[in-house]
């Protein structure tokens, strides 16, 4: 089976001493892509960094995330847009959106960075990579007047209600699960709206280091801070739990969501996995 990792933030610290090691534990499970996330202005530098490092399993995206709103400047939409434009491994604008949750940015500027980002992907022709929290009708209603300028969408980390997912399937956005679905103290309302995700929309991510699937065997990966760190390499036991939740085997869920992860990246074939 073959799996694509459409989120794995490389960049954390915890990384900085295995990044080999990770990788190769990933790809002997099967992993065949990595998508790098960036979440600020230097993150994403150093995404695009590891990407051009590793460029037959990592691909890097760049953005500022919500929390990191208020770090918006107009000069680093043009050194996205000069990074982007020079360098083919940048295969989507993000992380962007809004995050009402912890409010660590205030949200006027956390629309604003959200808008102008979505503007600089529609000036460059990528798609985007979007994280909202608690913010679903504003954040809706922003990317509902940018949805038809830009070529794809996924909202990543999918962890709301039913009306939310419905209105992102009708903007056409693709949806991102992680393991928060196998988390039994958070996650359960999401095991009867993950089936309703058409074939074609449906990825799956780690969000790594953070979002250990809770359904792992206790002491799984290496413990970092107060917790244990995910990895890629724990990817195909999420997409094991979602293609049961969807009642489809582990072979068919790999098969049609590396199909759509490789589709929206355009990530060329992979050899050997």
């Amino acid at each position: 089976m073959e799996w694509i990792d459409i989120c794995f933030n490389l960049t954390h610290e915890s990384f900085n001493k295995e990044r080999d090691e990770v990788l190769e534990r990933a790809r002997e499970a099967g992993v065949s892509w990595m998508l790098i996330t960036g979440a600020d202005a230097h993150q994403s530098e150093k995404c695009l960094e590891i990407a051009d490092r590793y460029p037959d399993c990592c691909r890097a995206t760049l953005g500022v995330h919500p929390h990191l709103a208020k770090q918006w400047t107009d000069a680093i939409a043009a050194r996205f847009s000069d990074l982007a434009r020079a360098d083919a491994n940048v295969v989507a604008m993000g992380e962007m959106g809004l995050d009402y949750n912890r409010d660590h940015s205030p949200r006027p500027q956390q629309r604003s960075a959200f808008e102008a980002q979505l503007e600089l992907a529609a000036d460059l022709g990528l798609p985007v990579f979007l994280h909202e929290r608690d913010a679903h009708h504003d954040f809706a209603q922003i990317l509902r007047r940018w949805r038809d300028k830009v070529p794809a969408a996924v909202v990543h980390c999918f962890t709301g209600e039913a009306d939310a997912l419905a209105e992102y399937l009708d903007l056409d956005c693709h949806i991102g699960i992680t393991g928060w679905v196998c988390d039994e103290r958070r996650g359960h309302h999401l095991h009867p709206l993950v089936p309703r995700i058409p074939r074609g929309r449906l990825m799956i991510e780690t969000d790594a280091p953070y979002l250990l699937p809770r359904s792992l065997p206790k002491g799984t990966g290496k413990k970092i801070g107060n917790g244990r760190r995910n990895e890629p390499a724990f990817l195909p036991h999420i997409g094991e739990y979602v293609a049961k939740l969807r009642d489809e085997t582990p072979e068919d869920l790999a098969a049609h969501t590396t199909a759509t992860a490789r589709a929206f990246y355009n990530l060329p074939e992979t050899a050997g996995v």
